[in-house]
């Protein structure tokens, strides 16, 4: 599936959309250049699910926990790891396998530890500054 997006005022129609394609799958992968919008539409997403915290990248702490009606939410950033061993060490699986949401930037930084059936989230900056998100469920 293939969503354009023109400008930032639509990302809440999106992640909708990303919330329904989703049906009962919790683990999403975002891929993108830096500065295509992968956070913001992670933010997007976790208004929709009636997150309550501030929501930021964690680039510098690897996971974010956030509190939303749905429960726990996870925001991940491997952007800074340099193996696949680190994300052991923090326990990965105990969040991707825990039946909550998790948003993952980066991930392939941790190409090996991934979920099969996690949902692929690809960002294209297009010439105009408008977006091109491709879903892979």
């Amino acid at each position: 599936m293939v969503i354009e997006v023109e400008s930032l005022a639509a990302l809440p129609e999106t992640a909708d959309q990303l919330l329904a394609i989703a049906n009962e799958q919790r683990v999403f992968l975002f891929y993108g250049a830096m500065g295509a919008g992968k956070t913001t539409l992670i933010k997007a997403i976790c208004q929709q699910l009636g997150v309550m915290d501030a929501t930021a990248s964690p680039t510098f702490s690897i996971v974010n926990e956030y509190t939303s009606l749905e429960g726990s939410v996870y925001h991940f950033d491997f952007y800074r790891i340099t193996s696949e061993q680190e994300a052991y060490d923090m326990g990965y699986e105990e969040y991707f396998y825990s039946g909550r949401y998790c948003f993952v930037e980066w991930p392939e930084k941790i190409s090996g530890l991934l979920p099969d059936d996690a949902i692929t989230i690809r960002i294209e900056v297009l010439p105009d500054g408008s977006r091109k998100i491709l879903v892979i469920r």
